[in-house]
């Protein structure tokens, strides 16, 4: 079959990074975040336009420095559970940590949400690089690089044995016979690992997709070998066409390393666009954009983020950058040691890297609906991506991609005009995972 583009919606809310002025735009509810009616519409809405998910993220650690929307927003599971039952087919895949979780309670949780939304499930997997975060669960420090990721492959494998708990033929419910459960078909797991020991079984059997599908986010090198042996699905950086191409094809290589078929693991890049009537008029809404939210005290509040939510402003801003590199190692070290490197090279100063981290660049996904589609259908056709995770301000904003580029991409044959199957694993085109007690491999549904 040929390839198609997948599509999923990032909701925003009052503003997440980089939109730190959002919150003020009169189309925007205030307490947008924390409203469940604003998430059905735009789930309904996305599932209108036949997109593959709704994405929801999350962290479990704040200070008055974070962006809007981060300092008042709900839980994602819950949130889920609530738009599973307003939605029939779309996906519905929350952020959830390794780390600050454990997987008897966490894959019970996603279970949960599989049944409800009759397999629409997906789990983001993240580490949690918010160092502040160790202190809310009982621990003075956040746990190292290293660890993070071990328990991280280890927490999806038990979560993954606890989810075939259960054959799928395992309740007949004979009534003539007295016989609910086939106890045979009922299998504890009893692990026992560096990181886990976990016994079983699970107290919910599998959902139509067999199990929720696998998100990672994976950037250092520990993050894509991560993903590369667990993701189905991947959350990549995006950057220039070039710098997409060498990601997609790095994480398409280890995949296969690991002996997985490449094409079972789908690679999308965040996207923000920008459509308007004409080029002209989209390139100069998105220089609004960025005016509109850039704030410098925000932006050095935000850098503070990948050093553990170090507080920069005790500094110098117009001194050299200060040695912060001891931070980086337990907070999102990938970016901090390129800021650290960049800054040493260039002999930068503070202020020079709060501005250059926060530097106006251009979407490659910005102008009239047939630019924005030509790019999307270059950038497909280059290797670059499997899927777009869309990020829009506004409701009115994702109504005009849907109206006027969406159509555009299901004439090119890009973009489905149908959805294939009622569950996430059918409308990406992954396999229902053969359940590790069943002899027989199961085949993905149409």
């Amino acid at each position: 079959m040929p390839r198609t583009l997948h599509l999923a919606l990032h909701p925003y809310g009052v503003g997440g990074p980089g939109q730190h002025g959002l919150w003020k735009d009169p189309r925007v509810a205030k307490n947008s975040s924390i409203d469940i009616d604003y998430y059905i519409r735009l789930a309904q809405a996305a599932e209108h336009a036949l997109f593959d998910a709704l994405f929801i993220v999350d962290s479990q650690f704040i200070n008055a420095t974070y962006p809007a929307h981060y300092l008042n927003r709900l839980e994602p599971l819950t949130l889920l559970s609530a738009v599973a039952t307003h939605t029939r087919h779309i996906g519905l895949v929350g952020t959830a940590s390794s780390t600050y979780n454990s997987p008897f309670n966490l894959a019970r949780r996603f279970a949960s949400l599989d049944h409800i939304s009759g397999g629409r499930a997906g789990w983001n997997v993240v580490t949690s690089f918010d160092t502040g975060t160790s202190k809310n669960f009982g621990l003075d420090e956040h746990l190292d690089y290293t660890t993070r990721y071990g328990r991280a492959l280890e927490f999806v494998q038990v979560a993954r044995g606890l989810w075939d708990s259960y054959e799928d033929d395992a309740f007949p419910a004979d009534v003539a016979r007295g016989v609910f459960l086939d106890p045979a078909k009922l299998h504890a797991l009893d692990h026992v690992g560096e990181h886990f020991k976990v016994a079983g079984p699970l107290n919910l059997s599998r959902s139509p997709q067999g199990q929720p599908v696998i998100f990672q986010a994976g950037v250092s090198e520990e993050g894509r070998d991560l993903a590369a042996q667990v993701a189905e699905g991947i959350y990549a950086p995006g950057g220039t066409l070039e710098q997409a191409q060498e990601y997609y094809a790095d994480i398409k290589r280890r995949t296969a390393a690991y002996g997985r078929d490449p094409e079972h693991i789908k690679i999308f890049i965040h996207g923000g666009p920008v459509v308007a009537s004409t080029d002209e008029k989209a390139r100069l809404r998105e220089r609004e954009i960025f005016d509109e939210d850039n704030d410098f005290d925000r932006n050095l509040a935000l850098l503070g983020r990948s050093f553990g939510a170090y507080d920069f402003s005790v500094h110098d801003l117009d001194a050299p950058f200060p040695d912060v590199a001891h931070l980086a190692e337990k907070g999102g070290r990938t970016g901090a040691a390129q800021l650290i490197e960049r800054a040493r090279k260039e002999n930068m100063t503070l202020r020079q890297v709060a501005e250059a981290v926060n530097q106006f660049r251009q979407s490659p996904f910005v102008g009239a609906p047939d630019t924005v589609a030509d790019t999307i259908e270059r950038w497909f056709r280059a290797d670059t991506l499997d899927g777009i995770n869309l990020a829009f301000r506004t409701e009115e904003e994702l109504e005009y991609f849907v109206d006027g580029v969406v159509p555009i991409l299901q004439k090119r044959g890009l973009f489905r005009t149908e959805y294939a199957s009622d569950t996430l694993r059918g409308n990406l085109g992954l396999p229902v995972p053969a359940n590790r007690h069943t002899r027989e491999p199961q085949l993905v549904d149409d």
